[in-house]
């Protein structure tokens, strides 16, 4: 496609994986009399950035389908507190793996390939599950690695988007990007009602409507980014793993989006469990403790941008803290959907400062980076999911489960007080953009 053969900011630049791109298309002092909204309008392409964000959004929407399900799917199979967190657990667990695999696809057949293609995966698979059912634990697992290949399409929708910006805009654009998670609000909300009007297996065949719109959409009117890129292989993972900086990311998007994922897919079972809420009513309490999660990731990068994504980062992880440490201790409802609303919000801007300091520290591997730090998130949601199963079957309660993860952004904050002279004096010194 002759969109390729085009300069891309990100692609210019020729530096070691160490550093952040000195020179860029769009000149930073002109572009600073500029709002953000109109260095979106004048650089890049905004209807790659539009499809890419729908694209992400439906797909978010069906990986986190069996979360949504999982007070109505969980009694129908008869299934144990364990055996409940892992079936919702089971596509975050997938897609972490998936990611990977995707990433590298991008690099051989393209983002709007790779992107296509999984698209057609996934609707095949809420296909089969409409049309034959599913009526053990099994064949619901079997589902949820499908859609596995929805939640990896996080390693497709990022990178295409990203690569058409200028490095000073990657935090709002890949949070623009990024907030596809919004899909998961719609689960919530709408998935327990058509349930409760056709039954909860009727939701597959429903979500293919939006899934072939968008699939209609991100066809023609996404572009492939600009800029050639190097075709890597498994041995490059490893090289990037070299890089202790590779671990760090790693580990706050681990912390960080397996916050915000790993409740979004417990929170129905969490609020019909601790307090007995009707499907439908815990949908609607999930949804409004997602929805600023969601929203908050393209705030968060945003903040980022302006204040620095390490700064940003530090804040966001106090708040996560202190706000699952009142969620865990309340036993009100509405005090306890406070908290975890003020989280989930916190996780959401996150993942956004993740992906604004990302581009600077690796330029040349965004891609390869994009998939890995994309890998530990899942593998976060996973933990986190499985940890609440965990610890209600042991105790009978979601408390220390909770607490847990509450120590662990104690542990993500302690990690940027090791990290952040180091960044801010050596990459971070040439960045663009704020460190």
């Amino acid at each position: 496609m002759s969109s390729r053969a085009e300069t891309s900011p990100l692609a210019t630049v020729s530096l070691p994986a160490a550093t952040c791109p000195v020179e860029s298309a769009e000149p930073a002092p002109t572009d600073a009399a500029l709002s953000v909204s109109q260095q979106l309008r004048r650089t890049g392409h905004w209807p790659t950035l539009a499809t890419s964000f729908l694209y992400f959004d439906v797909s978010f929407m069906v990986w986190t389908m069996l979360g949504a399900l999982g007070a109505l799917i969980a009694p129908a199979l008869g299934l144990t507190s364990e055996q409940k967190f892992l079936m919702v657990s089971t596509p975050i667990l997938a897609g972490a793996v998936l990611r990977i695999a995707l990433s590298l696809l991008v690099d051989r057949i393209g983002t709007k390939n790779t992107g296509l293609l999984a698209q057609i995966a996934v609707m095949c698979g809420l296909l089969m599950a409409w049309q034959f059912g599913l009526s053990t634990l099994g064949q619901t697992l079997v589902l949820g690695l499908v859609l596995g290949v929805a939640g990896a399409s996080f390693a497709v929708a990022l990178p295409q988007a990203g690569r058409w910006y200028p490095p000073h805009l990657q935090g709002v654009v890949l949070g623009l990007a990024g907030a596809g998670n919004i899909g998961v609000v719609i689960d919530h909300l709408l998935a327990p009602r058509i349930a409760a009007t056709w039954g909860w297996q009727a939701v597959f065949g429903a979500a293919l409507i939006p899934l072939g719109i968008a699939f209609l959409l991100y066809a023609y009117f996404a572009k492939e980014p600009p800029g050639v890129v190097k075709r890597k292989q498994l041995s490059d993972y490893v090289r990037v793993l070299r890089e202790r900086d590779a671990h760090w990311f790693c580990f706050f998007y681990t912390i960080s989006f397996g916050g915000f994922v790993g409740l979004a897919t417990a929170f129905a079972l969490y609020f019909k469990d601790a307090f007995g809420l009707k499907p439908v009513h815990a949908g609607e309490m999930a949804a409004f403790c997602t929805l600023i999660g969601a929203l908050g990731r393209p705030l968060g990068g945003a903040l980022a941008d302006r204040l620095g994504g390490i700064r940003s980062l530090g804040v966001f992880y106090s708040v996560a803290a202190g706000a699952l440490v009142v969620a865990a201790l309340s036993s009100n409802l509405w005090l306890c959907g406070a908290a975890f609303f003020i989280a989930s919000g916190a996780f959401g801007m996150c993942n956004g400062s993740v992906f604004q300091l990302l581009p600077q520290r690796f330029p040349k591997d965004i891609n390869l980076m994009t998939g890995l730090v994309g890998c530990g998130g899942g593998l976060g949601g996973f933990g986190l999911g499985m940890l609440f199963g965990f610890s209600h079957a042991q105790t009978g309660s979601y408390t220390s489960g909770i607490l847990l993860f509450a120590g662990l952004c104690v542990l993500a904050l302690a990690g940027l007080g090791l990290v952040k002279f180091r960044w801010r004096n050596t990459w971070g010194a040439m960045c663009l953009a704020r460190v």
